[in-house]
């Protein structure tokens, strides 16, 4: 059985950042959200929670990461290049960043990072394991 992955991120406005998730292709779970958070699924395994600063309050007192900060890195396996540059545009066309680190292209691995309105990164990646190197010895 497979075990769910949640992942909690704060943001400033709920709203938007629901918008943006749902454009880079995340549904929006209406029983585990309300307005102080939305939960949105990205498969059957991994959600991201999406959490209101007023809220976030309530899970600890640490401080927020100053913006342009990079406190950590998620990557999100796509099916395609093509996908991987779809997603890039999404998060550019709804309030994110496209590109926060340069592309990278390494043949068996294609890799595009980006940023959500709040600044956490994301990689989006393409990768075909068969043609990476020294696979099938």
């Amino acid at each position: 059985m497979t075990q769910p992955l949640f992942i909690s991120l704060p943001v400033s406005n709920v709203a938007a950042s629901t918008t943006f998730y749902e454009a880079l292709g995340f549904t929006r779970n209406p029983q585990m959200s309300d307005d102080s958070g939305s939960c949105m699924v990205w498969n059957e395994a991994v959600s991201v929670m999406l959490v209101g600063h007023a809220k976030w309050r309530t899970f600890t007192q640490r401080p927020f990461p100053p913006p342009g900060c990079a406190d950590h890195m998620l990557s999100l396996a796509l099916e395609s290049r093509a996908a991987v540059d779809a997603m890039n545009e999404a998060a550019a066309a709804h309030g994110g960043t496209a590109d926060v680190n340069p592309m990278e292209d390494h043949g068996f691995m294609y890799t595009r990072d980006l940023a959500d309105p709040d600044g956490h990164m994301w990689a989006a990646l393409w990768m075909d394991p068969a043609a990476m190197p020294g696979a099938g010895q």
